[in-house]
């Protein structure tokens, strides 16, 4: 018998390929690595774990993807919602970040929204705020995976002055951590309304010689897109395709206002989608597309977007309202499957990261990053399609187990990879820190 590190056995394994949900399953991992996903009692006759975990009431799936937060914004969840988007941040967000937000402040936010997308079964996000090093620094020391974005304006913002020392610090970023098993830097220019043409030419140079990822909000809203029609004659991702941005690796966020020109030209350029449904719910910015966008051949990822906004970091209920709005949209309750919704969470947020080849799929010899949901409560009674039960019963509350990498991050519940008391003092001081900045 081939020995092995660890031996998952699953009452249902959900690999997010092309492959069946699979019933008894189990799943060989050694080194961090996946070696076989198969039938339990196939595989047991073949290795010798040092490790066994028995969950016979539970569904086995890849580590969730969240493929677009504002991970220490956390400590901005209890601040008030007020107006539409602009004014939200022109008149509470904006603000309150040139007055309180610093190095401490990111360290503190972030440290709060790994915990909490660990616990809902996160196990890779990608992040857009200021002091990015923070986050790779705490990610790599907490080691969960992500893609961690240098935010690009040509304002001064409380990491860079201009343009130019946002592009800076970007690339020193970028040759820090590039090569890195966890962490993934990217480029993500906040916005087609914060950049101007002559920072996006010189990006556009920056990445076509680094072959770097980037990261956008784009088509949020219908004032965006108005907004750019006025200024350039033409609509956010038609501009931005003139100006040689577009390509595979370019991450656009939101896309809630699309022609079919512009789904036509994402598939063309080979973008993905990141779909952030409660956070453009809340706002009353608009809805994506989903459907069109995927039945064009555009790959579609889902993120929570910042807690300010959304309120809690939780991919299984952005799987929920995906398919709920999908049918809202379209008067078709079929639109979007809970099968497909997580794809969307798990592969498809993998594929928008530059990621595939690593992880979102149960796949042997990806990286171990393994969710474990339990669907033996009586609300998730009883279970005839398990992505059905994952994604409009079960909850963030039913996740017990959570791997990176083949590590252990949350056992039976328990968070592992941090101090509860340090994280329950953060939660603590989050008002107090915005409070702050807000009376400033």
């Amino acid at each position: 018998m081939q020995p092995i590190d660890l031996f998952i056995e699953s009452r249902w394994a959900l690999p997010m390929d092309d492959a069946p949900v699979l019933e008894h399953a189990a799943i060989a991992i050694d080194a961090g690595r996946i070696v076989e996903l198969g039938a339990a009692s196939a595989l047991a006759a073949r290795y010798a774990p040092r490790e066994r975990l028995m969950r016979p009431h539970h569904a086995l799936l890849p580590g969730l993807v969240n493929a677009h937060t504002h991970a220490a914004m956390s400590l901005m969840r209890h601040l008030p919602v007020r107006g539409p988007l602009m004014q939200w941040l022109n008149e509470t967000i904006w603000p309150l970040e040139r007055r309180c937000v610093n190095a401490q402040f990111v360290r503190s936010g972030t440290q709060l929204a790994m915990a909490e997308m660990l616990a809902a079964g996160i196990t890779c996000f990608a992040d857009m705020y200021f002091f990015p090093e923070e986050v790779a620094r705490l990610a790599r020391a907490r080691h969960l995976r992500v893609v961690v974005g240098a935010p690009i304006v040509d304002a001064r913002t409380p990491w860079a002055a201009d343009a130019d020392e946002h592009l800076d610090k970007a690339a020193r970023l970028w040759d820090e951590y590039r090569g890195d098993p966890l962490i993934l830097p990217c480029f993500a220019p906040h916005s087609p309304y914060a950049v101007g043409r002559e920072t996006f030419v010189r990006l556009r140079r920056l990445v076509d010689q680094l072959d770097a990822p980037l990261a956008m909000h784009l088509h949020e809203t219908q004032t965006e897109v108005q907004d750019s029609l006025a200024a350039h004659g033409a609509r956010p991702l038609a501009w931005l395709a003139d100006e040689g941005l577009l390509r595979p690796g370019f991450s656009a966020v939101h896309m809630n206002w699309l022609t079919d020109d512009d789904i036509d030209l994402a598939m063309r350029t080979g973008i993905s989608v990141v779909h952030c449904p409660q956070s453009n719910q809340r706002l009353g910015s608009g809805i994506c597309p989903v459907g069109d966008l995927r039945a064009a051949g555009v790959n579609v990822a889902l993120g929570t977007d910042g807690a300010a906004s959304v309120g809690a970091l939780d991919l299984l209920a952005e799987a929920r309202s995906a398919c709920l709005l999908a049918s809202l949209a379209t008067h078709n309750p079929q639109a979007l499957g809970a099968i497909d919704a997580l794809r969307m969470a798990t592969l498809g947020g993998a594929q928008a990261l530059g990621l595939a080849h690593e992880i979102g799929s149960l796949m042997p010899g990806k990286a171990a990053d393994l969710v474990c949901i339990d669907l033996s409560a009586p609300a998730c009674l009883p279970v005839d399609e398990p992505s059905d039960t994952v994604v409009f019963a079960a909850g963030r509350d039913a996740v017990t187990d959570v791997w990176v990498g083949g590590r252990a991050m949350v056992r039976d519940r328990r968070l592992l990879a941090f101090d509860p008391a340090e994280i329950a003092a953060i939660a603590l001081e989050a008002p107090a820190r915005a409070a702050v900045g807000a009376a400033a």
